[in-house]
C-alpha cells in the first residue's frame, strides 16, 4: 500500500510489464524509486528535470518528457528556465511523492541539468562521459587516468556506471563558472589525456573517425544539457541501474556494471553509499587552470 507521503496518487496498472525480458512490471518501478528515495533525491533536488517515459515498455515506442505537462498535481513543483527563443517549465523531483508520481507516469529513466534551478547557467559539477568503443575494461582504465590526471591538477571527483559500458566522472565545482568556460576546461583536461595516450583515447565526435579509441565526452558541460542522474533506471534489458561507485571498486578490476539491476540493487542499498559524503567543490579552476595550460604546452 502506498505510504501516507504518496497517498495523493492514484497507482495504475501496476502489472503493466514494462521490460518483457524480465517481466518487470510498472509496480516494481515505482517500488524501486521509493526504496532508493533516500539515495537519489539528493542528486535530483532543485535540479531541472527531464524523463524518457515507455508508457507501454521499453520494447514499444517512448517519448522524451523535457518541458512539464500542462497538467500536474498541485503539489509537484516546476521551475520555468530560459531557452533559445523563449523559456521552458521543467519539472523539479523535491520529494518522495513526485518521485513515485514519475515512475507511475512510466518515466523509467530520469535525466537532469548539471545545474540547479535558482542559477540555471552556472553548473556546479564538471562532467566527463567515458564511451568506450567496445567493453566496460576500456571505460574503467580511462576513469582511473582520468582520476590521476584530475588529482594532478589539485581536482577531486567521483565516479559512476552510466547503465551502459560507460563511466561518467564527476568534479564538483562552485558555482562561480559559466557551461562554456567549463566545457573549455573539460576539453583541454580531455587534450592533456589524449596527447598521453593517443591510441587509447580521442575527442572526435564522428564515430567514424575514432578508430576504435574511447570517446572522451564533454560536450554535457553546456547550458541545458542532461545526464542520467545517479540511481536512475536505463531501458534495457535487466533494468540496469547508473550506480555510484567506490574508486577501489574500478582499481581492483573485474567489476561487471551489468550486475547493477533494479532487482539486484537491494544488496547495495544494504551497504554505505560511496556518495554519501561528496568531495568539497573547487572554490576556484584558477591553479588548475594554470596547470593544464601549462601541460597542453608540453
Amino acid at each position: 500500500m502506498p505510504s501516507a507521503s504518496t497517498s495523493a496518487i492514484k497507482f495504475s496498472h501496476l502489472d503493466k510489464v514494462l521490460f518483457p525480458e524480465d517481466s518487470i512490471t510498472k509496480g516494481e518501478l515505482i517500488d524501486y524509486y521509493r526504496a532508493v528515495a533516500e539515495r537519489i533525491l539528493p542528486h535530483l533536488q532543485d535540479r531541472p528535470l527531464a524523463v524518457a517515459r515507455y508508457p507501454n515498455g521499453i520494447e514499444k515506442p517512448s517519448f522524451f518528457q523535457q518541458a512539464a505537462p500542462d497538467h500536474l498535481p498541485s503539489w509537484i513543483k516546476q521551475v520555468t528556465v530560459p531557452k533559445e527563443g523563449g523559456e521552458i517549465a521543467h519539472i523539479l523531483c523535491q520529494d518522495e511523492q513526485t518521485l513515485a508520481f514519475l515512475a507511475n507516469q512510466a518515466a523509467v529513466t530520469l535525466h537532469t541539468w548539471l545545474s540547479r534551478a535558482d542559477r540555471p547557467e552556472r553548473p556546479d559539477q564538471l562532467l566527463f562521459d567515458l564511451d568506450p568503443p567496445h567493453d566496460f575494461e576500456e571505460a574503467r582504465h580511462a576513469a582511473l587516468a582520468l582520476r590521476e590526471l584530475l588529482t594532478e591538477l589539485g581536482l577531486t571527483c567521483v565516479v559512476k556506471t552510466t547503465g551502459g559500458r560507460g563511466l561518467h566522472v564527476s568534479v564538483p565545482i562552485e558555482r562561480r563558472y559559466e557551461a562554456d568556460d567549463l566545457r573549455e576546461f573539460a576539453r583541454d583536461v580531455c587534450a592533456i589525456l589524449e596527447s598521453r595516450e593517443p591510441d587509447r583515447y580521442t575527442g572526435e565526435v564522428r564515430k567514424a573517425k575514432r578508430g576504435g579509441r574511447l570517446f572522451l565526452d564533454v560536450s554535457r558541460n553546456a547550458y541545458a544539457q542532461l545526464a542520467v542522474a545517479p540511481y536512475t533506471v536505463r531501458a534495457t534489458p535487466n533494468a540496469r541501474v547508473a550506480t555510484p561507485l567506490e574508486w577501489d571498486e574500478l582499481e581492483e578490476g573485474g567489476l561487471d556494471p551489468d550486475r547493477f539491476t533494479l532487482r539486484t540493487m537491494a544488496d547495495r542499498l544494504a551497504e554505505a553509499d560511496p556518495w554519501a559524503v561528496m568531495p568539497e567543490p573547487m572554490t576556484s579552476l584558477g591553479s588548475a587552470r594554470t596547470r593544464v595550460d601549462s601541460l597542453l604546452l608540453v
